[in-house]
């Protein structure tokens, strides 16, 4: 069962932030670390923290691939949301193995699945359901790198047809940009969305972010 905590906060929500926070030695150092996360709501009020959990090879020698459990607690320290991704491929030359995500709560239950698209041109997810049925898409733009603008990406319905919410990032500055990773991303979705799947929405955005680095390292 949903968690009565997630079931009440999500219930009214429309709007998160996510705010990937500044790790000074990753910076300094250029070395990979235990990404950490503030999740707020729209009056940019912490409701949860995120800690991402990986090995050190994971994190520095399969980054921005790399296989992650993100344990998502309130403010009391509880965890009420886990995000698991396995080490899977991120390439279109290879449509059979491409990411995979799975979100739990609270923690042991399943709420849904995030599952990358195969397409030459744009980064396109699936929304689903814990029975692992379609029940949204996500669609990029074909550049995820923006300059000076944010980044949408639409939250679809399954026809693709009409647009109903959408995950963006938000563009922090050039100190931000160039010399770390860290990065605000938004979600919107419609209030009345299914309490579960607004907790997927969210391991979708982490998965996004993950995906984001790799881009971005490619233009260094």
């Amino acid at each position: 069962m949903f968690s009565f905590f997630c079931f009440c906060f999500f219930k009214q929500l429309d709007r998160i932030i996510i705010h990937q926070q500044v790790e000074l030695l990753e910076a300094l150092l250029g070395t990979e670390t235990c990404s950490k996360y503030e999740i707020k709501n729209h009056l940019g009020q912490r409701v949860y923290f995120a800690v991402e959990e990986n090995g050190c090879f994971d994190r520095n020698f399969c980054s921005p691939i790399r296989s992650f459990t993100i344990r998502i607690a309130d403010n009391t320290g509880r965890e009420v949301i886990t995000v698991n991704r396995p080490l899977r491929c991120n390439s279109c030359w290879f449509p059979c193995f491409l990411q995979e995500l799975e979100v739990q709560s609270p923690p042991g239950t399943i709420a849904g699945y995030v599952v990358q698209n195969w397409d030459p041109f744009l980064p396109k997810f699936t929304i689903q359901n814990e029975s692992k049925e379609d029940v949204l898409k996500i669609i990029g733009p074909y550049a995820t790198c923006g300059c000076f603008e944010d980044v949408d990406f639409e939250v679809k319905a399954l026809n693709e047809m009409s647009t109903i919410g959408k995950i963006s990032k938000y563009w922090s500055g050039f100190v931000n940009n160039v010399f770390t990773n860290t990065a605000n991303f938004g979600i919107q979705v419609p209030v009345d969305l299914d309490v579960r799947i607004k907790a997927v929405m969210i391991g979708a955005c982490f998965l996004i972010v993950s995906m984001q680095n790799q881009e971005e390292d490619k233009t260094i």
